[in-house]
């Protein structure tokens, strides 16, 4: 196994001539961990299908894709997909893979970091996540970024002979939020004026 302790990380945003490399790393990480969801030779995913993926990133607005790079090789990615209706839009959903070697090395905070700047510049107002709750690097991981459990998916998952819960966590991000009506309110808050 190489040292990696010198190389410098770098997180940016994917860009097309990724795809390949993107989808090498994602196969990698279904062969070397439990806890992605999906088993090593589920993805069928094509360079070109992952190209337009990350194409229609860029196009969206409120969803991107995040890789951490050392020496020209991803050994990271995050991707954040928003909702695709105005009614959750301001909701994006978070994915995070790292390769076992490169893991206890600060990227997932580097990564989620950077997801939050992203997140706070696009409007987006909710960040979240679903998490194997036996995976408890993962689950320090959001705690300390500021993700609460907000629920649990019992069974969800059978993962090596055995069904594992998941965890619903999630992190609200407080700005203002482009909305028509120029406020946001919550359910049941009367607008200003209102009797």
């Amino acid at each position: 196994m190489k040292d990696h302790g010198r190389e410098r990380i770098r997180i940016r945003h994917a860009w097309e001539g990724d795809a390949e490399d993107l989808l090498s790393l994602q196969r990698q990480l279904d062969r070397e961990t439990t806890f992605m969801l999906l088993e090593p030779g589920e993805r069928t995913t094509t360079v070109r299908q992952e190209t337009a993926q990350i194409r229609r990133s860029f196009d969206a607005g409120n969803r991107t894709i995040l890789v951490a790079e050392a020496s020209g090789q991803l050994v990271g990615y995050l991707e954040a997909r928003g909702g695709d209706y105005r009614r959750n839009r301001h909701t994006a959903e978070l994915v995070i893979g790292i390769l076992q070697e490169f893991v206890g090395r600060g990227i997932g905070t580097a990564l989620m970091s950077e997801a939050e700047r992203w997140a706070r510049q696009h409007g987006i107002h909710r960040l979240e996540l679903t998490v194997m709750e036996h995976n408890e690097a993962a689950v320090s991981l959001y705690k300390k970024m500021g993700f609460a459990v907000e629920g649990r998916r019992r069974d969800s998952l059978f993962v090596e002979g055995s069904f594992v819960d998941e965890l619903y966590m999630a992190k609200l991000l407080d700005h203002d939020v482009d909305h028509p009506s120029g406020t946001v309110r919550r359910e049941g808050e009367k607008p200003p004026g209102y009797g």
